[in-house]
C-alpha cells in the first residue's frame, strides 16, 4: 500500500525563540495512519514561568490555566511515547522544530525523525494561494476546521486536513500512484518554478494503478 504515519504537531509558545528562554505551553498533536486521524494527544504545559499579556491575548491561555497544568517534563515524556519512531510534519516545521528538540533535550530525550514542513509544501502546491498561513490555506481549500486558532489541538487538526489533501491531490491531479514521505520531503525542497517539471517527471514514472 505504501502508507505510513504520521504525527502531525502544533505548539503554542511564551514566544519565538527556545534560544531565548522560550519555553512551550501547550502541545497538539494528531496521528495519521492510511490517510486517517486515528489518534490525538493534547494538553496544557507548565514551563515555570509567567508569559505575557499578549500572549494570553493571543492564545486564550492563561496564567491561571497554566497553574493548574502538568509540568512540562511529564507532558513531554507522555508525548515521546505518543510520538514514537513515526514521521514528523508541522506548518513551518522549523519553528515547531526548535521546540520540540529543547522540550525532550529538558528531559534527556533526542528526536531521531525528520519533520515535513506543511507551510513548505503548501507555497509549492497553492502558489496562488492569497497567503499560505494555516488559517488563510483553511479558508481557500475549505478544510474542515473547529473555527478554533492558536491553540494548539485545533491547528494540529487543520495541518492534518491540509496533509492529507495534498496527499490526496497528488495522487488524485497529478498522477502519483504513491506518496512516500520523502518524496514530501523532497517536493518542500524543489524550487517553485520547477514543481510541475517535477510532478510530471513522477507521474511519469509511476505505473497508473
Amino acid at each position: 500500500m505504501g502508507n505510513y504515519s504520521v504525527v502531525v504537531l502544533d505548539f503554542e509558545t511564551t514566544g519565538l525563540s527556545p534560544d531565548r528562554g522560550d519555553r512551550a505551553i501547550e502541545i497538539g498533536a494528531v496521528l495519521i495512519r492510511d490517510n486517517r486521524i486515528v489518534d490525538r494527544f493534547q494538553s496544557l504545559m507548565n514551563p515555570g514561568m509567567r508569559i505575557t499579556p499578549f500572549i494570553e491575548n493571543y492564545t486564550g491561555i492563561t496564567n491561571k490555566m497554566l497553574a493548574d497544568a502538568p509540568p512540562a517534563a511529564e507532558v513531554m515524556a507522555r508525548f515521546a511515547s505518543f510520538m514514537e519512531s513515526h514521521h514528523l510534519v508541522a506548518h513551518n516545521a522549523s519553528f515547531d522544530g526548535r521546540f520540540l528538540d529543547n522540550e525532550l533535550c529538558r528531559i534527556n530525550l533526542r528526536r531521531k525523525q525528520e519533520f515535513a514542513c506543511s507551510l513548505l509544501l503548501s507555497r509549492r502546491l497553492y502558489p496562488d494561494a492569497p497567503s499560505h498561513s494555516l488559517e488563510s490555506l483553511v479558508r481557500y481549500k475549505k478544510l474542515k476546521t473547529t473555527g478554533v486558532h492558536h491553540r494548539a489541538l485545533a491547528d494540529a487538526e487543520m495541518t492534518a486536513h491540509l496533509w492529507l489533501t495534498f496527499i490526496e491531490e497528488l495522487k488524485g491531479v497529478h498522477r502519483l500512484e504513491r506518496v512516500p514521505f520523502d518524496l514530501m520531503r523532497k517536493l518542500a525542497k524543489v524550487s517553485k518554478k520547477k514543481v510541475p517539471a517535477f510532478l510530471e517527471s513522477l507521474a511519469a514514472v509511476t505505473p497508473s494503478s
